[in-house]
């Protein structure tokens, strides 16, 4: 089992600052997160992680509450929270009366989903791509389950990567044509920004656009997106656009960004769970009271969902702030981000004799994750497998997976997401800046001596407790 330790801060031991007046980014920058020492991060997307100063941020914050709860929460939590969604405006270039906060995506795509009203003949189709995101797949299940069979159904569109962007837009047309032809009609559909596994970046931007001139509502899944790569959301005009602040943006756990245009709010009536904002239809329960003069019933709606740790919201300005002051601002950042993305992923595949899963254009790696192909594969060796690549039977496809993210971290301190495309074995690698070069050579040997290992045979013994 692995041991960790969280690095304690000693005010001498900070990350540089350079000549621009900005943090040095590269490894460095560890010194100023709280990662153990023997840690290598690899993984910033999924679960996120922040630096010492947000948590000192946090803690003010639930210090604060517990000070005085009462005070804080009827008359700070308000002021706070519009501090908060005035700074994250900016940063996705949205009108501030458009963002609220949920937890985190899933929380977000639920709220949409379950709001949206499906009409009564059954001819309501909810359509999707094969990349959708496991929860939010389970989500449109969960609906067609609730509501019986034939309230709504779902059609999802089949992509597999490589794949062009062009190639993807044309297969969106050709699901919405069919589904018309079926005598239905595409109400919804749901795509991402940057895709879990694998970690590629979707031409979303283009697929708003082809929703809005089919008249399709579009439902943007951003989980990975505001803080690793650019968003301008006025100018692309989703229907609805979820984000977690907390993957990429330094900001604690958990809390989402939720844009909602004024010309949809109407179609979210109710927060998830319901809650005091919800303006009952039969009339019993009027607005809350608390709704502040020039507030819409959208803001008031999601400002205040019942008693939890809302700190995370809090400290979305202070995240900004930071990333601004300190780290230089949003460009900065990210073109670190994709140069190292591109860079060091290129380097693990290069030291694996295998390849970075990208299309003609090079969009794929156009974010701050990128798959790299592991001389791992699935089956029968065939032609496509080289002598030195390691294959293992299909019937053993789970029990590898296990057994190398566990073995990944007991035996060598970090993680990468991994899965199975096209009976090749694949991981996903997170740039950040606090990492370099010599982290992905790092991730490089590690995830070398791991496949040898199951070329070994390693992994039939099982996962250590």
């Amino acid at each position: 089992m692995v041991s960790l330790t969280v690095r304690q801060r000693d005010p001498a031991e900070e990350a540089p600052i350079g000549e621009d007046g900005f943090k040095v980014f590269g490894g460095h920058m560890k010194k100023d997160f709280l990662f153990d020492p023997e840690w290598t991060n690899l993984n910033q997307g999924s679960y996120g992680t922040i630096p010492r100063v947000i948590q000192a941020k946090l803690r003010h914050y639930q210090d604060s509450v517990e000070a005085a709860p009462d005070p804080f929460i009827r008359y700070e939590h308000a002021r706070l929270t519009d501090e908060s969604r005035e700074a994250v405006a900016t940063v996705v270039n949205a009108p501030v009366e458009t963002v609220t906060f949920v937890s985190n995506a899933t929380e977000g795509v639920n709220t949409v989903f379950r709001n949206l009203k499906w009409d009564k003949d059954g001819k309501d189709v909810a359509l999707y791509f094969t990349t959708i995101y496991d929860a939010c797949g389970k989500m449109i299940d969960f609906l067609y389950d609730y509501h019986g069979d034939g309230r709504l159904s779902s059609r999802e569109i089949e992509i597999s990567y490589p794949i062009e962007d062009d190639e993807i837009l044309k297969r969106f047309h050709e699901a919405v044509k069919q589904v018309k032809a079926e005598g239905k009609r595409p109400k919804v559909c749901i795509f991402d920004v940057v895709s879990s596994r694998p970690g590629v970046l979707f031409p979303w931007e283009a697929t708003i656009k082809a929703c809005r001139e089919l008249g399709i509502l579009s439902l943007v899944d951003g989980a990975q997106s505001i803080g690793m790569v650019r968003l301008n959301l006025s100018e692309a005009d989703p229907d609805f656009f979820i984000t977690n602040c907390h993957k990429w943006m330094f900001v604690p756990r958990g809390c989402a960004l939720l844009y909602v245009p004024v010309r949809n709010q109407h179609l979210l009536p109710s927060t998830l769970a319901t809650s005091h904002g919800y303006v009952p239809q039969s009339g019993k329960r009027g607005a809350w009271s608390p709704i502040e003069a020039g507030k819409s019933i959208f803001v008031s709606n999601f400002e205040f969902t019942g008693t939890k740790d809302y700190s995370p919201n809090f400290c979305v300005k202070d995240a900004i702030a930071y990333r601004k002051d300190v780290l230089g601002g949003e460009e900065r950042i990210l073109n670190y981000l994709w140069d190292l993305n591109k860079k060091g992923s290129k380097h693990v595949a290069d030291a694996l004799g295998t390849e970075v899963l990208e299309n003609s254009k090079g969009t794929l790696t156009n974010c701050s994750m990128a798959n790299v192909a592991l001389p791992l594969w699935l089956g029968e060796r065939n032609a496509g497998v080289k002598e030195t690549e390691v294959v293992v039977p299909k019937e053993d496809a789970n029990r590898v997976v296990t057994w190398m993210m566990k073995t990944l971290v007991d035996d060598y301190k970090t993680i990468v997401p991994m899965f199975w495309l096209d009976n090749r074995f694949w991981v996903r690698i997170s740039a950040q800046i606090y990492l370099d070069l010599a982290d992905y050579k790092y991730a490089a040997e590690s995830l070398r001596k791991l496949v040898e290992r199951v070329g070994k045979g390693e992994y039939k013994e099982g996962v250590k407790a």
